[in-house]
């Protein structure tokens, strides 16, 4: 049996995009320690950093969106985000950087094709560094991030309880 081609294209994030991507998000915060949310979202309750993600600035949304033959509905593969990596004016120029796939969209290129979309969307901005928080063990999370140029800089031990345990948090520092 032919399989359907399919083609992976990245775009911004979008108001439509906020069902799939909230269902992408609490999937981690049910099945595992990758987000220390511990509490499912509604859509409605992820509007709020959905908006914080604008088509232009130092805080992106990008999504990838997996397409078929024409007339089949597109699905959603994953997102990778830039946002403010702490409150305080003298962080404007550091940005966190995250990558969310869905379940079944691993091992596909799909983290690469979404990181290299959005470091090329803030090539033009005031950034100074983008920085990632990784809860080991996560090779594949480690590999994309080293891929892109990040570095390790230091472990936040035991930082976060989910599950009835305590994580590790690994830094790692892009300079952009």
């Amino acid at each position: 049996m032919p399989s359907e081609r399919t083609e992976v294209q990245v775009r911004p994030g979008a108001e439509g995009d906020l069902e799939a991507l909230t269902d992408i998000y609490n999937y981690y915060v049910r099945e595992t320690p990758i987000t220390f949310d511990t509490a499912v979202f509604t859509p409605e309750e992820r509007r709020p950093w959905l908006l914080s993600h604008p088509e232009d600035g130092p805080h992106r949304l990008m999504v990838a969106e997996e397409t078929g033959s024409p007339g089949n509905s597109q699905r959603i593969l994953g997102y990778a985000t830039s946002s403010v990596f702490r409150p305080k004016a003298a962080y404007a120029t550091s940005v966190e950087v995250t990558v969310y796939l869905a379940p079944d969209a691993g091992r596909r290129g799909v983290g690469t094709l979404l990181y290299k979309a959005l470091f090329e969307a803030l090539a033009g901005e005031d950034l100074h560094r983008a920085y990632a928080g990784i809860v080991p063990p996560n090779e594949a999370s480690v590999r994309l991030h080293e891929r892109f140029g990040f570095r390790y800089v230091g472990t936040y031990r035991e930082v976060g309880r989910k599950f009835s345990r305590y994580w590790d948090v690994a830094w790692y520092e892009k300079e952009l």
